[in-house]
């Protein structure tokens, strides 16, 4: 009887036991969550997303170059187009100046120019289209005249007193002077290139070349579009437009400039021009 209550004991003990640890095991076991199983949607969009080596350009994922991927520089970038032009693409796919197509349109008197045709236009851009169109022998052009058509002033057309005989005598000198007085404002405020600024200085010291070294500054100043030792009408629209309200001369003066009438000016026609020795 004893030995079955001592039995019966020990069995009660080691349950007890056994509880006691399984709740110590539960009370220190961590929760984990459970990991979501992908679902349809989720496995087509990571399908179809773009791998790595698509995303990269073809020399860099280490694929065969193919035309279509083939990374083009426009050759327009390296390409220089006149006054009312613009650069396009032909069917070889070449760089080529054309007439630009059309003008943006200005409402604002203000823009509108004068040309040396003594006509009103709407802005400087139908100056430059119409003269592209005459020189392309475009069928818009409306007239030879107008190859060599160019911008007097801003503004709308007016009534310019005349020139006279003895304002034009006396315009090279004034002209001179007037360069002369532009290129030391320059240096003053530091604006001109070393080479320049040395002409300038010469010209300070040496009464010789007071006037030469400022003639051969401002050809070459006016000679950018494109440099070729040449000044065409064009380029001598930054010295004319902003002179023709104070000098009425300059106009009959920079024409008579050209005395071959081929619309450019060489550095000697310059020079004779401004009564300066060659």
């Amino acid at each position: 009887m004893k030995v079955l209550k001592f039995a019966a004991f020990a069995l009660l003990f080691v349950l007890i036991s056994d509880v006691s640890a399984d709740g110590k095991t539960r009370k220190h076991k961590k929760y984990r969550r459970p990991r979501p199983q992908p679902t349809e949607s989720s496995a087509e969009v990571a399908q179809n997303e773009p791998k790595l080596s698509e995303s990269l350009p073809p020399m860099a994922a280490g694929l065969d170059m193919i035309d279509n991927r083939v990374p083009v520089t426009d050759p327009c970038l390296d390409v220089q187009c006149g006054a009312g032009m613009v650069c396009e693409l032909d069917k070889e796919g070449e760089a080529q100046c054309v007439c630009i197509a059309s003008c943006p349109e200005e409402t604002e008197s203000r823009r509108k120019v004068c040309s040396n045709l003594n006509e009103t236009w709407p802005s400087d851009c139908a100056v430059y289209q119409q003269r592209c169109l005459c020189r392309n022998n475009d069928p818009k052009c409306k007239g030879d005249k107008y190859k060599h058509i160019h911008i007097e002033y801003y503004g709308t057309c007016r009534e310019m007193p005349e020139c006279k005989t003895s304002e034009m005598a006396d315009f090279p000198r004034r002209m001179r002077d007037w360069l002369f007085n532009v290129m030391r404002d320059l240096a003053d405020r530091r604006e001109l290139s070393p080479h320049y600024l040395e002409m300038e200085k010469d010209a300070e010291s040496n009464m010789t070349r007071r006037w030469t070294n400022a003639a051969i500054w401002k050809f070459c100043d006016l000679d950018g579009h494109p440099p070729d030792r040449f000044v065409s009408r064009h380029e001598l629209f930054p010295i004319r437009a902003p002179l023709m309200a104070l000098e009425h001369c300059i106009s009959p003066f920079l024409n008579s400039c050209d005395t071959d009438d081929d619309h450019k000016i060489t550095i000697k026609e310059w020079a004779k021009c401004l009564e300066l020795d060659e």
